[in-house]
């Protein structure tokens, strides 16, 4: 079994998940009593699948029913900011904050997707058979279904939502660096911080602080992942006050340094290529 890719069932009588480690995971799920990513509470179907990028906090309370299969893989076995043209995945299931990490799906998804992770896992199972180059056409697959999937279920909510903060995104993506005040998002809708901090919460189901730690973290990771910036440097292109300031908000809410971090998940292959 290659120790970048792992395909395995978590025993349900554990009662509970927990995982915070350098790898990316596709996670279907089966009847569970509750999902938390960062502490944020994500309501639960009885199918769904989910997303999850290094060292992000999942907590997962299973029933005595619940199934639950792990695909998990490190960056260095597949690449998805290389992949990003094949599969489209960067920025919908993965690294996209603003969004549900998550497919609230269909039991006929969730057993077609379940039939083909027992597939790489027959692979990984066999000395014989077992070949890398095979592994990662099966997980390419696997993501560009569930891509497809993820980008349906955002239509449909697109024609039902009634979001009146569309543009926050935007907002948040163009003034994250400068702009961590939320005075200043909320004086752009005119609205007081109490309002605004309501409304945020009811649309993106998190709070406009945690969204802007959440996009400062992000782009931390970014360029931790893919650039060969020293951590002071990082530090300075993200408008912190000092090394040690970034590495304390860094851990705090990754759970481990930014040293740690890029000596876990690695510098990209594609690092001295453009990151846009």
């Amino acid at each position: 079994m290659h120790k970048s890719i792992r395909i395995y069932d978590y025993d349900s009588s554990a009662g509970h998940i927990q995982l915070n480690d350098p790898y990316y995971y596709v996670i279907l799920l089966k009847y569970v009593k509750s999902i938390s990513i960062n502490v944020v509470e994500y309501k639960t179907v009885d199918f769904t699948v989910l997303f999850l990028t290094p060292y992000q906090l999942l907590n997962v309370k299973l029933l005595p029913n619940s199934i639950v299969k792990v695909l998990q893989f490190h960056a260095d076995f597949y690449c998805i900011e290389y992949h990003k043209k094949e599969v489209a995945c960067n920025g919908v299931l993965f690294n996209n904050i603003f969004e549900r990490p998550l497919i609230d799906t269909t039991a006929q998804f969730f057993e077609e997707t379940h039939i083909l992770l027992e597939q790489v896992e027959k692979i990984q199972q066999s000395v014989a058979s077992f070949d890398l180059s095979i592994m990662k056409a099966y997980l390419q697959l696997i993501l560009a279904l569930c891509n497809r999937e993820m980008l349906v279920h955002r239509q449909e909510y697109i024609h039902t939502s009634n979001n009146s903060l569309s543009d926050l995104r935007n907002l948040i993506n163009e003034n994250f660096i400068q702009q961590r005040s939320i005075q200043f998002y909320a004086d752009y809708y005119n609205m007081n911080v109490n309002s605004f901090s309501k409304r945020v919460k009811q649309e993106y189901g998190k709070s406009p602080l945690v969204l802007i730690q959440e996009r400062l973290i992000l782009e931390a990771k970014k360029l931790l992942h893919l650039t060969y910036k020293s951590i002071k440097e990082i530090a300075v292109t993200l408008a912190f006050e000092d090394v040690f300031y970034f590495s304390r908000f860094f851990k705090k809410h990754v759970g481990v340094s930014p040293k740690k971090f890029r000596e876990e998940v690695g510098i990209a292959g594609i690092a001295e290529k453009s990151i846009d």
